[in-house]
């Protein structure tokens, strides 16, 4: 037998007792012996029992606690959420429990084990860059555990999420780049393993298409870390290694358009005369920088609001999730600034 798998059943068998008998003697119920509980309890030890997380967070009544994982609690997106997740479960009543999951799925899951453990009501979840499948997530759903998934929408039928449109934000940008006379538009690209990094990327190309621009597929840059040092050594080798240099960057996050923008400002390239860079989420930092950086706004505490009075409503009223409302979608807003302004 593997470790962390016995069940109830298991330690049953070993001491040829009832399956009832095992459950009260491990909760120390009266009317078990003091012998029994010692034989049991001993078993459970050896054969590295532990009780369903699940099925024990169902059995017991509510905490008035749900907990919160993000991929990481330093990105200014994902402070804005929790600041919106916060007002409205405290005026509701519920403490928050937040953690983070460094965009590991083994993190990923060990969290919301503990979670579960922890007699936590619900659970909002922005899954992580390697998460790939969502058994994790499906057990818990079929079980009729409540779960909101925000801003990184997974492919599970039923799931409810709660997002921003991203496709229409890249387009944007997208668009505005075009209108600023930029021709050679680069789109640094998120990881695949996400329906948001898909979106933006297919909002980068239609909005090339409806104005009259091919898509190049060597324009479409793979930037799966996300790190100001990935975009600025690839934008550093782009600029001299296209035939035909870019003219213009659009990041799928602002931390890759700030290594952009350092590359061309190395290069000697002049911004926004000679290279325009659009960014996505609006971080403090971009009006901060010179030139300012344009980028998408995203509304991270409407996002945050909304996934908490979703999740809390289907806690108290014992909702269906299969029977609302799959997917809300959070309008973007373009801030134009001097990294893409020529006119």
């Amino acid at each position: 037998m593997k470790l962390g798998q016995a069940t109830i059943k298991d330690i049953a068998r070993e001491l040829n007792l009832s399956a009832s008998t095992i459950s009260r003697a491990l909760k120390d119920y009266h009317g078990i012996s003091d012998e029994t509980k010692r034989k049991v309890k001993e078993m459970a030890e050896k054969l590295n029992y532990r009780p369903n997380a699940i099925a024990l967070s169902l059995r017991q009544s509510r905490s008035f606690t749900i907990g919160v994982i993000i991929p990481e609690v330093v990105h200014f997106f994902f402070s804005t959420v929790i600041s919106g997740i916060e007002e409205i479960a405290n005026s509701r009543g519920y403490n928050v429990i937040l953690a983070q999951s460094n965009e590991k799925l083994a993190r990923e899951i060990s969290t919301i084990e503990t979670m579960l453990s922890n007699q936590i009501d619900g659970v909002l979840v922005s899954y992580s860059k390697e998460t790939k499948t969502f058994d994790h997530f499906t057990k818990l759903l079929d079980h009729g555990f409540p779960i909101v998934f925000f801003d990184r929408a997974p492919a599970i039928p039923g799931a409810i999420n709660v997002m921003v449109d991203d496709y229409q934000g890249s387009f944007d940008a997208t668009a505005h780049l075009i209108s600023q006379g930029y021709k050679n538009i680069v789109h640094l690209a998120g990881p695949k393993t996400l329906k948001i990094s898909i979106d933006r990327e297919k909002g980068y190309k239609d909005a090339l298409l409806k104005n009259g621009l091919d898509v190049n597929p060597a324009y479409i840059i793979s930037c799966p870390l996300g790190t100001l040092e990935e975009s600025k050594d690839l934008v550093s080798e782009l600029l001299i290694s296209l035939p035909d240099r870019p003219d213009a960057f659009f990041s799928c996050n602002d931390i890759g358009a700030v290594g952009a923008m350092m590359a061309c400002r190395d290069a000697g390239l002049k911004i926004p005369l000679e290279v325009g860079i659009v960014g996505f989420s609006d971080w403090q930092f971009c009006s901060m920088l010179q030139p300012q950086l344009s980028s998408v706004a995203q509304p991270g505490f409407l996002m945050g609001a909304r996934a908490t009075e979703i999740l809390i409503d289907i806690i108290e009223k014992k909702l269906d999730p299969k029977t609302m409302e799959q997917s809300l979608i959070l309008e973007t807003k373009l801030m134009e600034r001097g990294s893409s302004k020529r006119f």
